[in-house]
């Protein structure tokens, strides 16, 4: 059985609350090839609008409903192999609207292992078992007798009524209506319960929070959840879920005692065996893995709104910028980057302890920064970032110079990759790694999309979290930032091509072969002589790829080159030229939107045309703003409480967010500290790289732990 294009439109419109020619027209492109970008910017009329966000759920959605339809026709073949297929029974698993319906169905049929049932039947005990489910008013014990068998082991009347309670306990844990309660007794009543391992204790103390306790599983934080799991993966926590002990018993009996005599209480019997061994195990599973995978969207979520967050930070721009990975032992690896941040010179200082040569290190700073015309300095903020930061500051330049400091994280996981490998072969990690500073000052986009997203360091419990789901959603990210932004086609590394809309690795390599051949690019069009780009590519790609100083400037924005021709159809009719129309706004103003729609081309695509035709190219990034720390602190021994300080949102958390205020260790603001009203998600109120005034709540220097406040600094104030 096949569904129709048609049947997987109306599911998902139904169950995402869209119209059904929307979900139909979309997923319709998408196996077109269409990237979720591509239909967001240039699809607008056969989507109906929908945002990346709602599209990646319809694309999810989509692919789930394939994967239910392979599971349905694999149980029906495997039904008809097994012979037990009958017309009730397949309307059944054709008319399942879930995969947990479809496995229940499929349960009693499925082949499994030899167990306690199995053997029950081996022995011939089946008959007394269906005798024992009637519960007919019988001599019980005479019934018995007659199935005891020497030679197939069933030597007592007892040996006969325990094989027949093991299938009775077999049927009612693969019975459709029986795992239907107890979900529901699960759902409105289990709890989860922690307790430390015997012996670890001590061992395991990073989980104390979690010793002793019991909580309402579906109430339980995402955070938490993911916690217990990490301290029971790693041996220190074991945790069961449960509701109330006899609960279950008693809606079990409900359904299957229908007498009150000797057998129904072997039935009785069978049923808290039942559950003990099968249905409680079984289920408890089922809602590991909901309140797993409740807590995995969680974190996710968390995680991509972080990483949309750090990709889009405000770039200082196209600057000559001298870049600086701090070390005191090693010395300050050194390097100075030209305006589309090519390596141009690097070398070592060592202004800090044990070797203290501040004087010569001051010198070498200030030829450099002579030599090259330095317009910024920038600083990680790792090991001695604020010592090599104030060492900075101190010396006088002859120019105006501005320093900042740089979030530093997975530069080194960059430096010692295949990546920096192959852009700098000749140089050592430590080079490669002051190099990514520098850039990720620049362009913070161009140069993130380089490195693992798990190895930025923002988001929480992202190894514990399902990888698969994870890395489709920062896949996503990535891409939609990558896109949203717009990429300089004639400078753009092959990484950050790869994430354009329909390039991917190979054609993104494709077209940096093309460019050191033949040189720049010097219109769209020229994309059509790359090898192996061909009409589709060009389609999904080229509204995003932008030439700067192109003979043609809608080249360098975002008007997709199959809209030019109505580009053109507005300047004849306002007798000027494609770039007098795009440069001069009072030209603009005489353009009546509603004259121009086509076929194709409706209400929605003129006015985006319009919008960018009044900022062709223009980066959506917010304006770079200088931070400063303060300048007395410089460490965790540093801090008393009380102080207002300046800090950077360096993570965002569901329990609230991390600061760095320039002590090498970051701080915590818990959610209850960020603003003075209830804040439910963190991100309602804040976002990473954001600069804030937190008042000093707590600090422990033996732990190494600063509680911090944005809501008192602000009452403070």
């Amino acid at each position: 059985m096949e569904r129709s294009k048609e049947w997987f439109a109306a599911h998902i419109s139904k169950t995402m609350s869209l119209q059904v020619w929307q979900v139909f027209n979309t997923i319709s492109l998408m196996d077109g090839g269409a990237t979720i970008p591509f239909l967001a910017r240039y699809r607008k009329e056969m989507t109906g609008g929908m945002d990346e966000v709602v599209l990646a759920s319809v694309r999810d959605n989509y692919e789930g409903l394939q994967e239910l339809e392979k599971r349905r026709s694999f149980i029906i073949s495997s039904l008809t192999e097994l012979e037990v297929l009958t017309p009730e029974l397949e309307k059944e698993v054709v008319n399942a609207a879930t995969l947990t319906e479809l496995e229940d169905i499929y349960l009693p049929y499925k082949p499994k292992r030899r167990t306690r049932a199995t053997i029950a039947r081996e022995r011939d005990l089946e008959p007394l078992a269906v005798l024992l489910m009637k519960q007919l008013p019988v001599d019980l014990e005479l019934k018995a007798e007659e199935f005891i068998n020497l030679e197939k082991s069933v030597l007592t009347v007892e040996d006969a009524l325990s094989g027949a309670r093991d299938i009775i306990a077999e049927w009612i844990s693969e019975d459709k209506t029986a795992r239907e309660r107890m979900r529901h007794v699960f759902t409105r009543e289990a709890a989860i319960s922690s307790k430390p391992v015997k012996g670890k204790e001590l061992e395991g103390m990073l989980y104390q929070n979690y010793y002793d306790v019991r909580e309402n599983l579906l109430k339980s934080p995402s955070h938490r959840i993911l916690a217990m799991f990490r301290g029971e993966e790693e041996g220190f926590l074991k945790l069961s879920i449960d509701p109330e002990e006899n609960t279950p018993i008693e809606v079990l009996n409900r359904v299957f005692i229908k007498a009150a005599n000797p057998a129904a209480q072997q039935v009785e019997l069978a049923i808290k065996d039942s559950y003990k061994r099968l249905l409680k195990p079984s289920i408890e599973n089922e809602m590991r893995q909901i309140v797993k995978e409740k807590a995995d969207l969680e974190a996710i979520r968390v995680f991509t709104i972080n990483l949309r967050q750090l990709l889009l930070a405000p770039p200082l721009g196209q600057k000559m910028v001298l870049a600086i990975d701090p070390g005191f032992r090693t010395g300050c690896k050194v390097v100075c980057l030209d305006r589309q941040g090519n390596l141009l010179h690097n070398e070592t200082i060592y202004p800090h302890p044990p070797q203290n040569e501040v004087g010569p290190a001051v010198s070498k700073i200030k030829n450099l920064v002579a030599a090259y015309g330095i317009e910024a300095i920038a600083i990680g903020n790792g090991t001695a970032g604020r010592e090599t930061e104030n060492f900075i500051r101190r010396i006088p330049f002859d120019r105006p110079v501005v320093s900042i400091m740089v979030n530093e994280s997975g530069a080194s996981v960059y430096s010692a990759s295949s990546v920096a490998r192959e852009e700098f072969p000749e140089y050592d990690v430590t080079v490669r790694g002051a190099v990514s500073i520098g850039r990720r000052l620049m362009d913070p986009l161009a140069e993130l999309v380089k490195i693992d997203p798990k190895s930025i360091g923002v988001g929480q419990y992202q190894h514990d979290v399902n990888q698969s789901a994870l890395n489709r959603s920062l896949e996503d990210t990535v891409v939609n930032c990558v896109n949203l932004v717009g990429v300089e086609l004639n400078t753009a590394s092959k990484q950050l091509l790869s994430f354009v809309s329909g390039l991917g690795p190979s054609l993104a390599e494709k077209i940096v072969q093309h460019r050191k051949k033949n040189g720049a690019f010097r219109s769209r069009e020229e994309l059509l002589g790359v090898s192996r780009f061909g009409d589709k590519a060009f389609e999904q790609a080229a509204g995003f790829l932008r030439i700067r100083d192109a003979e043609n400037p809608l080249d360098s924005s975002a008007v997709h080159p199959e809209s030019y021709h109505i580009v053109n159809k507005m300047a004849g009719a306002l007798n000027c030229s494609v770039r007098e129309l795009v440069g001069n706004k009072d030209i603009r103003a005489k353009i009546k939107p509603e004259q121009f729609i086509t076929d194709r081309a409706g209400l929605p695509t003129i006015v985006d045309i319009l919008q960018e035709l009044s900022k062709p190219g223009l980066d959506p990034r917010e304006k770079f703003d200088l931070f400063e720390f303060d300048r007395n602190i410089n460490s965790i021994e540093d801090l008393k409480p009380g102080m207002i300080l300046n800090g950077i949102v360096t993570n965002i958390t569901a329990f609230g967010a991390f600061v760095d205020i320039g002590v090498h260790q970051d701080g915590l603001v818990h959610v209850s500290q960020l603003a003075n009203r209830f804040v439910k998600d963190p991100n309602e109120v804040i976002k990473l790289t954001q600069a804030v005034k937190v008042k000093v709540m707590e600090v422990d220097v033996a732990r190494k732990r600063i509680s911090l406040s944005i809501k008192e600094a602000q009452n403070q104030n």
